[in-house]
């Protein structure tokens, strides 16, 4: 089995000359060579703003499908006005808007039965939803905490299950050292205020894998 990235080994691709060209590609480009993706967070004002923060709105499925899913139906239709939505929101009351992943209040949150990660298997256990489908959807209600992750971003980094307890430690890593690295980043492309520095760092690891990502069989991220 493979071993996840080192916290080096991250660094040296976000330190690598294409990392900041694929940032400013996937979230300034514009007309046909725009990802759609690059406005996830931004749409409507983002998902975790104060008058929407504890509720699933259209906004927040239009923008989970802008990342190449779609919520089924009857199941987005639950999320807007059903039992699921309030369910869903109870939990999202339960997590502030502002913790963010790698301080100490954020541990609790995402651990096995942590509020988080209650809201995350809420929804992965609903048919025709998942575990992609439903981190997206909490990234976009928390985006501070919860990472955007999906089969490339975890082939990249080499990880499964439990990628945010180990994403946690690497930001935790030397003093933050990859948290630092990461606000660099976002100046250094000269990106929007309201894309965090968690999806600077899936936005470098899915544009750098995304075209060479072979599936279930793949070898994972070749390093600078």
């Amino acid at each position: 089995m493979r071993q996840p990235l080192t916290l080096a080994e991250i660094l040296t691709v976000l330190t690598d000359p294409q990392s900041v060209p694929d940032l400013q590609r996937y979230f300034l480009a514009v007309g046909d060579a725009a990802f759609t993706g690059g406005q996830f967070e931004r749409l409507g004002g983002g998902g975790d703003r104060l008058a929407v923060a504890n509720t699933v709105t259209a906004e927040d499925l239009i923008a989970a499908e802008l990342l190449s899913v779609q919520v089924r139906p009857r199941r987005a239709l639950d999320l807007l006005q059903g039992q699921l939505g309030k369910d869903f929101g109870a939990e999202l009351a339960r997590i502030p808007v502002d913790v963010e992943l790698g301080t100490d209040e954020a541990l609790p949150l995402i651990v096995e039965g942590g509020h988080a990660d209650s809201a995350w298997r809420l929804l992965r256990n609903e048919d025709g939803i998942g575990w992609v489908i439903a981190g997206k959807l909490l990234a976009r209600k928390r985006p501070k905490l919860v990472p955007v992750y999906d089969e490339v971003v975890s082939c990249a980094f080499g990880t499964g299950t439990g990628f945010w307890e180990w994403l946690h430690g690497k930001l935790r890593e030397e003093g933050g050292v990859l948290a630092q690295r990461l606000d660099a980043c976002h100046v250094e492309a000269d990106l929007p205020a309201a894309v965090s520095r968690l999806r600077v760092l899936d936005v470098v690891f899915w544009m750098r894998h995304r075209d060479a990502h072979g599936g279930n069989g793949c070898l994972g991220l070749r390093l600078p």
